[in-house]
């Protein structure tokens, strides 16, 4: 049972069907302490999770070569799920699924499937049958991962008409129109060969968006015109400090803005540490502050929960909490992590 100074989340995990691969943990406010409550079984990796804006719905992707997405009813009080029932991704490997802002659609992108499909959502929750699919072609410059493409995240934009894609496999962010449940060709950006696009995050005023690039460990920022759907490339940024010598094992992974705008994160696999850049509040555009090492190896995924810094290291199976500190932004480890099995996605159960 939750106490009055802890706060839930849910992790996603790799883990089989058959173990509690949703995992419901609670953080401690003040310490920094976690634990975990309990866990949901008959679900194969899910590897990404989504909660609805209201948080009485969590959607899970099942990572596997012939890719699901479920649906669970949650206890937005309790963190308790219920499932809804299931539905066929008409892909591989799915790695991200996210909710409309109306609730009313799911979209789910296929890493190896290289499609991305919209989902429209019953009233209970549950998904309705695919209502929409677009699937890439072409491949880029790194033949040992660009062969083909690599749909890795779809995000709908503040109104709903429209969706971002991140393709690895072909360096580009596509925008969609989402008409009568349909995606729709809007705009296709082009990133530098060799980029590897991977994540968005969105600035709290909406002007700036900002993208993590895996292959090339750099970080694009975006003059974003959601009225035209539109990105311009403003500035690109390393994700890595200055003089470190990035190898071949060095991937960046996560990216997320702070909720005061002021401060943009970055998880890097291989230097295995989160990045810390302050953002122009004129601008939008980006400076080097400082990086900590995420306390364990592989930070594939972090999220920031009321005033802490949650990073997933999926190899050494950890979670490793630090303190967000207001002013500088700089992280603070609280000496407290959490051991779980290749732990990949979190997500606070209050969204």
């Amino acid at each position: 049972m939750k106490q009055p100074n802890e706060v839930l989340f849910y992790i996603g995990t790799y883990n089989t069907k058959e173990k509690e691969a949703i995992l419901l943990g609670a953080l401690n406010k003040d310490t920094g302490e976690m634990r975990v409550l309990g866990g949901t079984a008959g679900i194969e990796n899910p590897s990404f999770l989504a909660l609805n804006s209201s948080g009485t719905v969590l959607y899970a992707v099942s990572e596997q070569d012939e890719g699901k997405v479920h649906a669970f009813a949650a206890d937005a009080g309790t963190g308790a799920l219920q499932p809804l029932g299931s539905r066929s991704t008409d892909g591989g490997a799915p790695c991200y699924v996210s909710v409309s802002p109306k609730g009313n659609y799911i979209f789910v992108a296929n890493y190896t499937g290289g499609n991305v499909n919209a989902f429209p959502v019953n009233d209970d929750g549950s998904l309705g049958e695919m209502s929409g699919q677009v699937k890439h072609e072409g491949s880029g410059i790194r033949q040992d991962r660009q062969d083909a493409p690599h749909t890795h995240s779809v995000i709908p934009d503040s109104t709903g008409e429209r969706v971002l894609v991140c393709d690895l496999g072909i360096d580009q962010v596509l925008v969609y129109r989402l008409v009568d449940g349909k995606l729709v060709t809007h705009r296709e950006v082009d990133l530098p060969p060799g980029s590897g696009p991977r994540h968005l995050a969105v600035h709290p005023s909406g002007q700036w968006m900002y993208l993590i690039n895996e292959l090339n460990s750099t970080i694009t920022v975006f003059a974003n015109n959601e009225q035209q759907g539109d990105l311009k490339i403003l500035q690109s940024i390393s994700s890595l400090p200055e003089h470190y010598p990035a190898g071949s094992d060095d991937t960046a992974a996560d990216i997320h803005v702070s909720p005061c705008g002021r401060f943009l994160y970055a998880s890097n696999r291989g230097h295995d540490s989160i990045g810390l850049f302050y953002i122009n509040a004129e601008t939008g555009l980006l400076e080097q502050g400082d990086w900590v090492k995420s306390g364990g190896r592989i930070p594939r995924n972090f999220a920031i929960i009321s005033g802490m810094l949650l990073a997933a290291n999926q190899e050494s199976g950890n979670i490793v909490s630090f303190r967000v500190d207001r002013e500088s932004g700089r992280l603070i480890p609280t000496g407290n992590e959490l051991e779980v099995t290749a732990p990949v996605c979190l997500v606070p159960v209050q969204p």
